[in-house]
């Protein structure tokens, strides 16, 4: 699935593992299609309307459930935006009351609202984004619009505090989920070219799974996009 832009992920995430002399091979998955979850180092799973996501989930549930949900209990690193997040847990329960199921991978639920939760976000998480891999705190800027309200359960943690926006459910103010190495959120945008420490993030995840924990990827020079980033926090937090 792709919405606002949410293809741009994959952009981003080809374009600093080319940068670094990386090779980055990209799979499109179609309904239909048999795949070997273990293979793969890195996910992608993009946002889409109600309509979409009833097209896709049962093909889903029952084609690539069993090997998704056990390459992401392996370690798969996978980021998920709305629609795809919401599939990726127990079920969503849509404003027109259909319950479609979703994977169970992750331990939130989501149950549609009357209005819908739209404009600028930002959250603050903390990732490891330096070569020592210890935590540093980032503000991650996107843009969210969506009527589900999504329910963290006790088996994830959330990504982080909401600081503008609604988050996950616009009561709690967490804006998305951590499970292992899947991320899921509802931050369009796209996300990662507006955000290169969490794409720097989740590239280091995945070689450090591949190649073993002392891995360490080059650093680039990415002031132009952070400079991008940091004008977007100066005008919504002010705001």
């Amino acid at each position: 699935m792709n919405v606002y832009g949410d293809r741009g992920n994959v952009i981003a995430l080809r374009q600093r593992c080319r940068w670094r002399g990386i090779e980055l091979d990209v799979t499109a998955v179609e309904p239909g299609d048999e795949v070997e979850w273990s293979g793969f180092d890195l996910a992608f799973f993009g946002g889409g309307q109600d309509s979409g996501q009833a097209l896709i989930a049962r093909d889903l549930l029952e084609r690539q459930g069993p090997g998704l949900r056990a390459a992401i209990d392996d370690g798969l690193v996978l980021l998920a935006i709305c629609g795809g997040y919401q599939l990726l847990g127990h079920y969503f329960l849509t404003s027109t009351g259909e319950r479609l199921p979703g994977l169970g991978a992750l331990d939130v639920h989501t149950v549609g609202g009357r209005t819908r939760l739209i404009g600028n976000s930002v959250v603050e998480t903390d990732l490891a984004t330096t070569d020592d891999h210890q935590p540093t705190t980032v503000r991650l800027v996107g843009f969210e619009n969506h009527s589900g309200r999504t329910y963290h359960g006790p088996g994830v943690r959330s990504l982080g505090r909401v600081l503008v926006g609604h988050g996950d459910n616009g009561e709690d103010g967490w804006g998305g989920a951590i499970y292992r190495n899947t991320i899921g959120c509802y931050l369009h945008g796209s996300l990662l070219p507006k955000n290169p420490q969490f794409t720097d993030h989740l590239i280091s995840l995945a070689i450090r799974r591949r190649y073993g924990p002392d891995m360490a990827i080059a650093p680039l020079d990415a002031a132009l996009e952070l400079c991008a980033q940091e004008t977007m926090l100066s005008r919504l937090l002010r705001a």
